[in-house]
C-alpha cells in the first residue's frame, strides 16, 4: 500500500509515476459500469484495511497498479468513474476503539514514487545534498519523547492521525522507553520484522510486514516474540537541520541503524548501486526499494500529510502484477490430471511477458472460481515460473465454462485418441518421446500433433511402422526431416526394456521388480508388488491394473512382434 496522504495530489503523482502499462498517451479499453464498480469496491476495502487497521491485504505493487488503472479510466473516460472513488478521502481518519485515535504532532508525509533511473536522475539533478537509505518494509510509527521519556506511539493512519499504540510499543525492546538525554523529540520510523541474512531479490517480503501487524495486535506478547520486532528511524522532523549531524545525534540516542544505512548520493549511478546492493545482498529486514532524501527540508511544523518535494521512493522491480483473465482452459495431462490454465491479457513482469499461469488443480480452481474477466495477482517463482497468487477482484459477469469431468480421466484412460481424449493422448505421446522415456531426438509435441492431424498416428505405437513417404504426408514435415524421423523411429526399437516401460506409462514402483521381462511382471499379484521396497498397497493396485489392462496388453504384444527386448517370449 502507498504511504501517502489522501490529498488528490498523491493520486495524480501515482498516475504520472506508477510503473504500469497505462501510458499517458494511451488509454485502456472502455470499462463497463460493473468493471468500475468492482475496482472501486476493492480499492475501498484495501484502503480501509490499510489506513484504519494498518494491514496490507495486497502488496504495494498490486495496489499501485490497481489505483493507476482507476486513474487511467478516470482520465480517459470522464464521468465513468465516480468522483468519490478518485481517492480515499471519504474515509476520514482511521478509527479504532473509542479513545484509540491520536494526532501526529508532525504529519507523516508519505512518499511519491519514481518509476525508473531516468526519473531518479532528473530528481537528483536539482539537488546537491541528497542521501539514500533502504525503504524498510514494516509498519510506520511516530514516537514522541518528552524530556527523554516515551510518551506516545502512533500508527501512521492517514498521516494526520493514527491509532494510539503506546501500550503496544512499550512492549518492544527495540523502542527505548527513555533516551540517554532528556530531550523532546518526534521520531518517525518503521517497526520491522528482524530477519537473518534476508536477500530481497530471492525471498521478497517473506510476510514480514504482516507478521509485525499480527504481533502488535496481540493482547499478550512474549519476550521472544517482542524481540523479533526491530525499529528503523527514517526521520527526525524536529532534529538538527544538517543531515550528518542528525545521523550522528540519532546514533548517540541509540538509533545506530539510521546512520549505518543512510549514505550521501553523489549521482544517479551511486543511487542505482546502493539500490542494487540492498536488493541483492543480505539485510536484517525486508525492503521494497530505497528512499532518496534531500538533507535540507522545511522545519517539521511546516510538514503536511502529502508527498513532499524533498524525499521520494524508488521501488524495487515489482514481484507481483495484476493480470486480466481472457480465458480458462482445462488441459488433461498424461496421467489424467486436469490442470486449469488461465490465459491472460499479456503483461510484462520482471522483463518477461506473461500470457498464461496454472491454477494448480481442478479443486483449487473450483475453490477460487476464476472466470474470464477476473483480475488475478501473478508473481514469478524463482524469477522465472509464473505463479498465481490469488484473485484481486472478480468480473461482475460470471461466464459459464465447459469443465471436463475428472471421473472420465485417469492413468489408464485415453490410450487412443477417441473423442474427448485428444489432449491426454498427445500428452502420452510427448511423454513417450521425452527424456524420461525413449528420449527421441527431434521429436516433440509439435511433431506428434502433425502426425495425429494427418491421421498417421491413431495409437501409441503406430509411428513405429511409418516410413519416409508416409511421414512426408504430415504438415510441415519435408523430405530431410522425414528421413531423420524414420531413422529415429526405427532406432527406438533398440531402446532398453525399462525405457519402454516408462514410455507405456508404467506406474511408479515397477523399477523395484527389475530386471524382469513383461510376462514376469504381468504375472505378479498385488501381494507380490506390495512386498517390494517402496511399493505400498496403492502402488501395488495401480501396477496390477496397468499390466492387466487390455489395451496395454495389446501394446505389449505389438512390441513383442517387433522384437523389442523384454516383450517377446
Amino acid at each position: 500500500m502507498p504511504t501517502a496522504s489522501f490529498l488528490p495530489l498523491l493520486w495524480l503523482t501515482l498516475w504520472l509515476l506508477a510503473p504500469v502499462t497505462w501510458a499517458a498517451d494511451a488509454c485502456p479499453r472502455v470499462p463497463s459500469t460493473g468493471d468500475v464498480a468492482a475496482l472501486v469496491e476493492r480499492l475501498a476495502q484495501w484502503d480501509d484495511a490499510y489506513y484504519r487497521r494498518g494491514e496490507s491485504m495486497v502488496s504495494d505493487d498490486v495496489y499501485d497498479q490497481a489505483r493507476a488503472r482507476l486513474d487511467a479510466w478516470r482520465r480517459c473516460f470522464p464521468g465513468r468513474v465516480p468522483e468519490a472513488a478518485a481517492s480515499p478521502t471519504s474515509m476520514g481518519h482511521p478509527t479504532g476503539h473509542p479513545g484509540d485515535q491520536a494526532h501526529h504532532p508532525i504529519p507523516q508525509t508519505g512518499l511519491a514514487k519514481l518509476p525508473d533511473a531516468e526519473a531518479v536522475a532528473r530528481w537528483l539533478a536539482r539537488r546537491h545534498d541528497a542521501w539514500v537509505q533502504p525503504k524498510v518494509d514494516g509498519v510506520a510509527v511516530t514516537l514522541v519523547y518528552r524530556r527523554g521519556a516515551l510518551v506516545a506511539a502512533i500508527s501512521r493512519g492517514d498521516g494526520v492521525a493514527g491509532q494510539e499504540w503506546t501500550a503496544r510499543v512499550r512492549r518492544l525492546p527495540a523502542v527505548p522507553e527513555r533516551l540517554p538525554e532528556p530531550l523532546d523529540a518526534v521520531l518517525q520510523g518503521e517497526l520491522y520484522r528482524r530477519l537473518q541474512g534476508h536477500v530481497q531479490v530471492e525471498a521478497g517480503d517473506a510476510g514480514a510486514r504482516a507478521e509485525v501487524v499480527g504481533l502488535l495486535a496481540r493482547e499478550r506478547l512474549g519476550e521472544a516474540e517482542a524481540a523479533r520486532v526491530g525499529l528503523f528511524v527514517w526521520d527526525w522532523p524536529d532534529g538538527p537541520a544538517d543531515m550528518a549531524t542528525r545521523l550522528h545525534r540519532l546514533a548517540a540516542l541509540g538509533f545506530a541503524d539510521t546512520a549505518a544505512y543512510t549514505h550521501p548520493v553523489t549521482g544517479p549511478a551511486e543511487a542505482k548501486r546502493r539500490r542494487q546492493a540492498w536488493f541483492r545482498s543480505p539485510l536484517p529486514f525486508a525492503t521494497d526499494g530505497v528512499v532518496l532524501r534531500q538533507a535540507s527540508r522545511p522545519p517539521g511544523t511546516a510538514w503536511e500529510a502529502e508527498p513532499p518535494t524533498w524525499a521520494v521512493a524508488w521501488k524495487h522491480p515489482p514481484r507481483e502484477a495484476l493480470a486480466e483473465v481472457r480465458a480458462v482452459s482445462f488441459p488433461v495431462g498424461r496421467t489424467g490430471r486436469i490442470t486449469p490454465l488461465l490465459h491472460l491479457v499479456p503483461l510484462e513482469l520482471a522483463g518477461r511477458t506473461l500470457r498464461r499461469v496454472s491454477v494448480g488443480s481442478l479443486a483449487s480452481w473450483r475453490e477460487q472460481d476464476i472466470r474470464p474477466g477476473d483480475q488475478v495477482i501473478v508473481a514469478l517463482a524463482g524469477l522465472t515460473i509464473p505463479r498465481l497468487e490469488g484473485v484481486a477482484w472478480r468480473a461482475p459477469e460470471r461466464r459459464a465454462l465447459a469443465v471436463p469431468d475428472p471421473e472420465a480421466y485417469h492413468a489408464l484412460s485415453c490410450l487412443r485418441p477417441a473423442a474427448g481424449c485428444e489432449e491426454q493422448f498427445l500428452a502420452r505421446l510427448a511423454w513417450l518421446s521425452g527424456p524420461a522415456a525413449l528420449d527421441l531426438a527431434g521429436v516433440g509435441p509439435g511433431t506428434w500433433e502433425a502426425l495425429v492431424a494427418a491421421g498417421l498416428v491413431t495409437g501409441l505405437l503406430e509411428w513405429l511402422a511409418l516410413d519416409e513417404a508416409a511421414l512426408r504426408r504430415a504438415h510441415g514435415i519435408g523430405e530431410v526431416r522425414a528421413d531423420r524421423l524414420a531413422a529415429t523411429f526405427a532406432a527406438a526399437r533398440e531402446a532398453p526394456f525399462p525405457r519402454w516401460l516408462e514410455a507405456l506409462g508404467a506406474p511408479p514402483g515397477v523399477e523395484a521388480a527389475l530386471p524382469a521381462d513383461w510376462f514376469t511382471l504381468a504375472g505378479r499379484t498385488e501381494d507380490d508388488w506390495a512386498a517390494l521396497p517402496g511399493v505400498g498397497p496403492g502402488r501395488a493396485a495401480a501396477l496390477v491394473a496397468f499390466f492387466a489392462h487390455p489395451e496395454v496388453r495389446r501394446l505389449a504384444e505389438r512390441l513383442g512382434d517387433l522384437g523389442v527386448t523384454g516383450f517377446g517370449r
